[in-house]
């Protein structure tokens, strides 16, 4: 007999989390494919990270299932990393702590991600821009056929964020792989992400960007002016790519 194709990468059935008599997931499913870019949002204490931690198989939820493509190689950037600074580890070090890779495989990344200059700076001096750049690296250096990114811009500036957020699709589009992340900034996610999971507790509403902020659940969670904003950010960003395709 042939075996079954398996479409998704991770796949999640009516998960629910209970933690401190508060149910922090009720019934959440979604399904990621490859080569998706997927962001979840919502706001704090929406049971975002929680979610993360039970899709990479660090929580068991209290119900429900969660699927994983055999062998499924994920990289994690995590939304903080505790630096000691009575441990001066430069920043090659740490990238090469994980697993061993070949020198070539190594040049590829630092170039990718643009920390060569970096690499013998010790970890604690590097800025919140440079230190999630590194982070990126170490999980890109595991070849991973998913990205998890929880929160990865939350303590840049401005430009910090967009240029974070221009890398990630970058890498995206480069390598192929797939993207789930976590964030608040919702004018960015919105420029970048091909399908949004609006949490809060359970799914709201999902689908592309422009359909979700029309929804009433968005609408609810994020208030009128969020989602008019979010509607005119996307026809002006859609024109212009309308316009450059053209050109």
């Amino acid at each position: 007999m042939r075996a079954r194709t398996v479409n998704y990468l991770i796949k999640v059935e009516d998960v629910s989390v209970n933690r401190d008599r508060r149910q922090i997931l009720n019934n959440v499913s979604l399904e990621i494919a490859e080569h998706d870019f997927v962001t979840i949002i919502g706001p704090n204490g929406a049971g975002k990270t929680m979610l993360l931690k039970c899709l990479m198989g660090f929580y068991k939820p209290n119900s429900g299932k969660v699927l994983r493509r055999s062998n499924l190689k994920i990289g994690y950037l995590p939304q903080r990393l505790g630096v000691d600074h009575s441990m001066p580890i430069t920043v090659r070090r740490f990238l090469q702590l994980r697993k061993k890779v070949t020198q070539s495989e190594f040049e590829q990344v630092i170039d990718e991600t643009s920390i060569r200059s970096l690499l013998n700076q010790p970890l604690y001096v590097l800025s919140g821009g440079e230190l999630q750049r590194v982070l990126l690296s170490r999980a890109l250096l595991e070849n991973p056929q998913m990205l998890i990114l929880d929160e990865p811009a939350q303590n840049l500036d401005v430009s910090g964020q967009l240029a974070f957020y221009k890398l990630i699709e970058n890498i995206h589009s480069r390598r192929r792989l797939t993207l789930l992340m976590v964030s608040h900034d919702l004018h960015l996610v919105m420029s970048s992400t091909r399908k949004v999971v609006c949490l809060y507790h359970h799914v709201c509403c999902s689908g592309e960007p422009q359909v979700v902020t029309k929804d009433p659940e968005f609408i609810s969670l994020f208030g009128d002016d969020m989602a008019r904003l979010m509607s005119v950010y996307h026809h002006s960003h859609d024109h212009h790519h309308h316009e450059h395709d053209h050109v």
